[in-house]
């Protein structure tokens, strides 16, 4: 979502919220575009769904921020976001992560940067993101100690397991 555009305020007050829950109501979302929602927003549910695509500018803000709309309340004209937490299956040996294609995608998700953007901070092409990403090859050996020091200083950390 870039800045200026007329859904960026929501975007930015859900991104650096922090919180796991927001919930808001229509006259806040409003306060915070400077502008009316539109009728179909204040009286449709559909309005509000997580389909980020060019049609649907308004999702993109929550969906950028790493939300999902979790609940809308027409009545009380009230939306309720969900941080979104994709589960990833990361495989950690001696300690370590092992690059594959989960462990990318998570790394890159919780530093919460495009394919390109992260291309861009590793020094490789976006389509060898892609490809690592989907499985097509792993990183080499001196990739992967650089993904380390990345994750390191991006502060990834994996959480350990869940015992029955």
């Amino acid at each position: 979502m870039k800045p200026g555009s007329k859904y960026y305020p929501l975007f930015n007050h859900l991104q650096t919220s922090g919180q796991a829950e927001v919930v808001l109501a229509f006259a806040d979302i409003e306060t915070l575009l400077g502008s009316p929602l539109p009728t179909s927003a204040v009286e449709r549910k559909n309005w509000w769904s997580n389909r980020d695509t060019p049609a649907a500018l308004q999702a993109g803000a929550w969906v950028g921020a790493g939300y999902h709309v979790h609940a809308i309340d027409i009545d009380a004209k009230t939306v309720t976001f969900r941080k979104f937490e994709a589960q990833y299956n990361i495989e950690i040996r001696d300690g370590r992560i092992i690059w594959q294609q989960d462990a990318i995608r998570a790394l890159r998700k919780h530093m919460s940067l495009t394919q390109m953007e992260f291309a861009e901070q590793m020094g490789v092409r976006r389509q060898t993101v892609s490809e690592w990403e989907n499985g097509v090859y792993e990183p080499d050996r001196s990739t992967a100690k650089f993904l380390e020091l990345i994750a390191k200083n991006a502060r990834f950390e994996v959480p350990p397991p869940e015992t029955p």
